[in-house]
């Protein structure tokens, strides 16, 4: 079976949009703009987190305006601005500079109001420890942004370092059975400091299909199901944007079993310094 879980994302002028998409919910695009090109849509029948990867725009969204939105230079230099599309909208984005913009997508029914997420409301910390270490920002999600409305999307960024593993142990969001897993669908979308560099992101099933893929710039993992993994290559940083959709936004992770034992260290890992 080809399960064709992965791809690289174009990165042209304009709005680029997923060669193939294998998950039900979520979706994505990326918004590539010159110094005052636009960009205009409806949100449809979903909402959209509008990540600002790097530069700076003016939203205009249901009719309500957000300028200067962004301010980051990349992905690497410090937390996101982001603006909350609700279902039902046009919107406009309009480039104050080359600017590159994020679109993950959920399905949702829900009338709300847009709104903008500045770094202040951005969580930063550090999962793992030892050389399965990594920091993340959290944008939107349920237990960092309790107040921040949304129907299925759940958004955040990690950052793993040279020679680090992320989400490790690996862990799958298949069935709903909280407290211990929530069903979600999940993506990640790969940029790498320097641009040639690359990581590996690792993605199994319980029933014995496997696939290791090359996180380039601009690669995609798209996984409706399955254990997933990344590592950065020795010299390389590798970011990348992940968002879940799923019946609901409570976050619950299974761990590979036959790992388990390697998070359970991280509180003696960190006492020693590491």
């Amino acid at each position: 079976m080809d399960y064709r879980y992965h791809c690289y994302i174009p990165s042209a002028p304009g709005c680029n949009e997923l060669p193939f998409n294998p998950c039900d919910l979520l979706g994505f695009g990326l918004i590539v703009l010159d110094r005052g090109q636009t960009w205009a849509g409806e949100s449809g029948d979903r909402e959209i987190l509008a990540v600002v990867l790097g530069g700076t725009a003016h939203f205009t969204v249901g009719g309500e305006k957000f300028p200067a939105v962004g301010g980051r230079a990349n992905v690497f230099a410090g937390k996101p601005h982001s603006v909350y599309i609700p279902a039902g909208v046009a919107y406009e984005i309009e480039a104050v500079g080359p600017v590159e913009i994020a679109l993950p997508s959920a399905p949702s029914d829900l009338a709300l109001a847009p709104y903008v997420i500045g770094p202040a409301q951005v969580a930063s910390g550090r999962w793992g420890a030892a050389n399965f270490g990594r920091d993340y920002h959290q944008i939107l999600t349920e237990i960092a942004q309790p107040d921040l409305p949304a129907h299925r999307l759940i958004v955040g960024e990690t950052y793993t370092p040279s020679g680090n593993w992320s989400t490790y142990p690996p862990h799958r969001h298949k069935f709903d059975n909280l407290p211990a897993e929530a069903q979600h669908e999940e993506m990640y979308y790969f940029r790498v400091q320097p641009a040639d560099g690359f990581g590996i992101c690792r993605m199994y099933t319980d029933d014995g299909y496997e696939e290791n893929f090359t996180a380039r710039e601009h690669g995609m993992q798209m996984m409706p199901s399955g254990y997933h993994t990344v590592v950065s290559a020795p010299g390389c940083t590798t970011y990348y944007l992940w968002f879940l959709a799923g019946t609901q936004r409570t976050q619950g992770a299974l761990e590979d079993k036959s790992l388990t034992w390697v998070g359970r260290t991280v509180p003696m890992l960190r006492d020693l310094g590491h």
